[in-house]
């Protein structure tokens, strides 16, 4: 009993340090007090709570920039509260679900606040779906309403033909109509009062759904933040309370929408763009004197490739942290950056059910490009062979996860395979001698050639470590002497920059000789989903009349 008391307040004392050092304790009028703390317990710790106990705490404060203006938590409070009003007229119910199909502007966060208002669940679309995959999603999920931007109409008609009756009423947030024909976000906002709403009998929860990438999308579920989750983070992530950020990832996926969680605890000032394009994201750090910048790696790489003239003409030496996750940082992009930027990059792992694994601060990366980092406060990672044998130290293994936001379960039935309380990643790794994970790949991507395992990832990374490579991308394909071989596709820096037989003697003298690839492919882009993944199940398909075209992130 002493010894679990004493971790107990071990913990307590480092969440302590932890949230002192990032400003989030700090003094506070005993009104104020009062109030935040009666708001948090009648509205819980997710978005609706969160956000308005920053109503109380900072009302004046600007809390979100996007490309129509400033507006302050007080008033994301307000319109909040008056389309939440205008949503119950329209029948959403509290237990009901509210789809929502928006890029990064404030019609995500209005109708993110408006539905936890009313203890409905609010359920995030991809913007880069099919309609077909939407309307699937609707069929499962039953949700009352939908909320999109006018751009995806054309998807939701495919859509609402796939769903026939479970389609739902449709909400338009950002319009480019003039005079919409559907009702839209600031219409049902102006027509309702902003007066404060009771509190619901059913805590919201917030469904991000899988990319989709081996299958069907699946809904992830989410109740309520938790301090230890803000504090895992806060722990090797050195943001402070009231910065300013801008969040360029997806706030529909998971490392996107973590920010915007983090955001009512630490007062965040949340800039946003609808649409990724790298010049722009420099202008916009310096504009808005952004602290923080949230990205997925292909967006590092994208800035990167901008013309030395341009890269020149912008400063960042004010930003502190440009934190990335979504998807692994290929080859020597890690070190790209920061001798580019400085040392300011942090590289967090994880996965939708299981949120954050491990993070990788500047030194991290610089004493071993490629890794993952180490496990945060109040974080387990450990690995498991086939068997569900802890593996032997320094041999590579299944990862599983333990940390204070492991998912609920797929909304549709089923989970993630757990161990020990620990849940499954769906990735292998290794621990090195200082503890460092590094993810080898997905554990369904293993290929075994002539014999012998094969990971696509290292070959990948070998790949975009050549001068002439932008891009790469490795699977596996049936071979009738093999059983599977090697095929690799590159993105050059310009048409002609190497030849395939410089890139296989490239990773032959880097790599064993059964990685090499059997045969390598010159592709414009590679196609990726709008969180930054590779979808390898096109590659898969490709053939000698057919070249995929990747959408940029944000622009699918």
């Amino acid at each position: 009993m002493l010894g679990s008391a004493g971790n107990r307040l071990a913990k307590d004392l480092t969440a302590l340090k932890v949230l002192t050092t990032a400003g989030v304790i700090r003094p506070y009028p005993p009104q104020v007090l009062a109030r935040m703390a009666r708001t948090l317990l009648g509205w819980g710790l997710g978005p609706a709570g969160g956000f308005s106990a920053l109503a109380q705490r900072a009302p004046e404060r600007v809390g979100l920039v996007d490309e129509l203006g400033e507006l302050t938590f007080g008033e994301l409070h307000r319109r909040s509260n008056a389309l939440a009003r205008s949503l119950r007229e329209l029948g959403v119910r509290e237990g009901d679900s509210v789809a929502v199909l928006c890029r990064n502007h404030r019609g995500f966060v209005d109708a993110t606040l408006a539905v936890t208002k009313l203890g409905a669940d609010v359920l995030y679309l991809n913007t880069a779906f099919a309609g077909p995959q939407i309307g699937e999603v609707c069929c499962r999920e039953r949700p009352a309403a939908l909320v999109y931007d006018e751009e995806f109409s054309a998807v939701i008609d495919e859509a609402v033909a796939v769903a026939g009756d479970a389609a739902p009423r449709r909400i338009l947030a950002w319009q480019d109509a003039a005079e919409p024909t559907l009702p839209s976000l600031e219409g049902l906002i102006a027509g309702s009062s902003s007066a404060d709403l009771a509190a619901p009998r059913r805590r919201a929860r917030s469904v991000i759904l899988t990319s989709g990438t081996t299958g069907q999308p699946k809904g992830a579920a989410r109740g309520d933040a938790s301090i230890d989750a803000a504090v895992s983070l806060l722990s090797r992530l050195p943001l402070r309370e009231g910065w300013t950020s801008h969040v360029a990832a997806p706030l529909f996926h998971t490392w996107g929408w973590a920010h915007f969680a983090l955001a009512m605890l630490m007062g965040s000032t949340l800039v946003l763009r609808r649409r990724f394009d790298p010049e722009d994201c420099l202008k916009v750090l310096a504009e808005w004197h952004c602290d923080s910048l949230v990205v997925i790696p292909v967006m590092l790489q994208r800035i990167l490739q901008l013309p030395e003239d341009v890269l020149a003409r912008h400063d960042l030496s004010q930003v502190r942290v440009v934190a990335a996750s979504g998807s692994a940082l290929p080859g020597d992009l890690a070190t790209a950056w920061m001798d580019r930027f400085g040392d300011t990059l942090y590289n967090v792992y994880g996965s939708t059910e299981c949120a954050w694994a491990t993070i990788a601060r500047p030194d991290d990366l610089r004493a071993a490009p490629g890794t993952a980092g180490r496990p945060p406060y109040a974080t387990v990672v450990r690995l498991y062979d086939e068997q569900g044998r802890p593996v032997r130290e320094g041999e590579p293994g299944r990862i599983f996860v333990g940390n204070s936001m492991l998912f609920d379960g797929y909304t549709g039935g089923g989970s993630k395979q757990t161990i020990d309380g620990l849940m499954a990643t769906g990735d292998v790794g290794r621990f090195d001698a200082d503890g460092r994970l590094f993810v080898e790949g997905r554990d369904d991507e293993m290929i075994v050639s002539g014999g012998e395992n094969v990971f696509p990832r290292e070959v990948e990374d070998c790949l975009a470590r050549h001068e002439a490579v932008v891009d790469a991308a490795a699977i596996g394909v049936d071979d009738e002497h093999f059983g599977q071989r090697l095929r690799a596709f590159v993105v050059l820096t310009a048409p002609g920059a190497v030849d395939e037989d410089e890139l296989k003697e490239h990773v032959r003298v880097h790599l064993a000789r059964f990685k090499v690839p059997r045969e390598i492919v010159v592709l414009d882009t590679l196609p990726r989903n709008a969180t930054g993944k590779i979808l390898k199940r096109e590659l898969a398909e490709w053939d000698q009349s057919t070249s995929p075209v990747a959408p940029t992130p944000q622009e699918a």
